[in-house]
């Protein structure tokens, strides 16, 4: 089983020039998996990438955001399509199967339901109770400011540090780390992580 996100930029062509939100996309999706064929960026402002360890998918789109939210005014919508591979294609857009589908008819769905993030599996319990987290969990995210993102995606980045070496990073204080990594709900999204991989480990 593979793991699919498919993503855009929320607001895209809002930005004065495309590099804004082009340099950090590109910047995250190299940073996540250093297999160039695994991911595309595709019709502008769109965006696939394929992940083997399915139980980091949730995480890598946690990244992905605070990526983007790190740039003032940008935000990005994602579904996580999780299943089988049927066909490999040379590069991810050229692929098929179930985790591709799923992924795909989910992303159709956001903009209707104004939702920023969900999953589908094969397992209907689980999208069911993983999706409610997934809602919970947006109402801070989806309100992160630009400190608070580029906290969390500093975080993610070095997960063995200590507040102090964070705070030496960005020249912050080490209160100052631990305040917006709390605004951020950081410690909640690490806990929903664990929840996920449990779950996910199920299918």
């Amino acid at each position: 089983m593979i793991s699919i996100i498919t993503g855009d930029i929320i607001k895209s062509r809002q930005a004065n020039n495309d590099d804004l939100w082009l340099n950090p996309l590109k910047s995250a999706l190299s940073k996540v998996s250093d297999n160039a064929s695994l991911y595309a960026i595709y019709r502008g402002d769109s965006f696939q990438l394929e992940l083997h360890t399915i139980e980091d998918s949730f995480i890598t789109a946690v990244y992905i955001k605070a990526c983007l939210k790190s740039v003032k005014g940008l935000d990005v919508r994602m579904s996580i399509g999780i299943g089988t591979k049927n066909y490999q294609g040379h590069s991810v857009s050229e692929s098929n199967g179930e985790a591709f589908i799923f992924s795909g008819e989910t992303f159709e769905t956001l903009k209707k339901e104004k939702q920023n993030l969900k999953l589908k599996t094969s397992n209907n319990t689980i999208n069911k109770e993983i999706n409610l987290y997934f809602r919970l969990a947006l109402i801070a995210m989806d309100n992160w400011t630009v400190n608070s993102a580029e906290i969390v995606k500093l975080s993610l980045e070095h997960p063995n540090m200590i507040q102090a070496e964070l705070a030496k990073i960005i020249g912050i204080s080490q209160d100052a780390v631990s305040k917006r990594q709390k605004r951020a709900y950081l410690d909640e999204i690490l806990n929903l992580d664990a929840v996920y991989r449990q779950k996910i480990a199920q299918l």
